[in-house]
């Protein structure tokens, strides 16, 4: 694959619509191979290969040009815009830079997408990506606030990419000490401790090896010690479809904002709302979320001191 002509590539897609519009004829052969997009893969199917490729590759990259870039190409659901100078305008007032500098970073950020996917080509097409080996085809997340402490459900069906796999890493975010965590069907856990100052990890062992493409269910049930104003999910491998369940109960916070695609760093800024929610008379809300993009941020927050959460696998 030749490096420059990958450049052009990725410079034609980010083009008008960008991963928004229809893609079957912007995606040129390099991309297709750096991507893993087959022959007969429709738009759909070629949007989300691309996609997540990208969004894996822009996690390499320094806060600003992957912001640029997650913009400049929509993948952000935030950047959506239908216009490619629309996108570098939002762009350049989450940087707070002009848009000159960020057609600059956008075109940096290129230029290192293309040096990233064809560095890893033709290997990427002949064995999986680490930590590729399997993906979520659903996820369901319910959180209880109107018990004596809080307590998170999460419910998963993942899907094996590769041969015999026979674990699974998981994490959870918390500000601080360990969650308790019981399985409540498919596996056992493996704690493996603090894997940042906020990141607890844990493995799940299957109790048996999976085939590629068999899909597998398991139920964990966490207590977090201490918590903060929001549910997400932060998807490391592809997500098909998440769904939330939060039950506030009685005493419903004031604000809810559901959060569809949003940067890490905007989960926790206040200045970032996303869309309001409105709570039901059982002091609940039920938010759906399909086609998760690894490394943005989906779920809910809220604005209230006495309920507080948070949840990223």
């Amino acid at each position: 694959m030749e490096r420059s002509e990958l450049v052009q590539e990725l410079k034609t897609l980010r083009k008008g619509r960008g991963l928004a519009g229809r893609v079957e004829d912007r995606v040129g052969p390099r991309l297709r191979s750096a991507c893993a997009v087959a022959a007969d893969d429709g738009m759909v199917a070629i949007r989300d290969k691309v996609g997540g490729r990208l969004s894996q590759l822009a996690a390499d990259l320094p806060e600003d040009l992957r912001v640029a870039a997650l913009a400049a190409f929509a993948i952000c659901a935030e950047a959506r815009q239908p216009l490619y100078q629309e996108r570098v305008r939002w762009a350049a007032l989450r940087l707070d830079r002009d848009p000159r500098t960020v057609r600059r970073r956008v075109d940096e950020a290129i230029d290192l997408l293309a040096e990233l996917a064809w560095s890893s080509t033709p290997a990427a097409a002949a064995a999986p990506v680490a930590g590729d080996n399997w993906h979520t085809a659903s996820l369901a997340v319910a959180l209880v606030l109107d018990q004596p402490s809080p307590v998170v459900l999460e419910q998963r069906r993942i899907v094996a990419d590769q041969e015999g796999l026979r674990s699974l890493d998981l994490a959870v975010s918390l500000p601080a000490g360990r969650p308790s965590a019981t399985v409540l069907y498919g596996g056992t856990l493996v704690d493996r401790g603090m894997e940042t100052s906020s990141r607890w990890g844990y493995g799940l062992e299957l109790p048996r090896a999976l085939s590629r493409g068999e899909s597998f269910d398991y139920a964990v049930m966490f207590r977090p010690p201490s918590l903060r104003p929001y549910m997400v999910s932060v998807p490391r491998q592809p997500c098909d479809e998440f769904d939330l369940r939060v039950r506030f109960g009685r005493v419903p916070p004031p604000d809810v904002w559901a959060l569809d695609g949003a940067f890490q760093r905007d989960v926790s800024d206040p200045g970032y709302l996303g869309r309001r929610e409105q709570v039901d008379s059982s002091g609940e809300i039920h938010l759906r979320f399909r086609g998760l993009t690894p490394g943005l941020a989906y779920g809910a927050r809220w604005e209230s001191p006495d309920h507080l959460a948070e949840s990223r696998a």
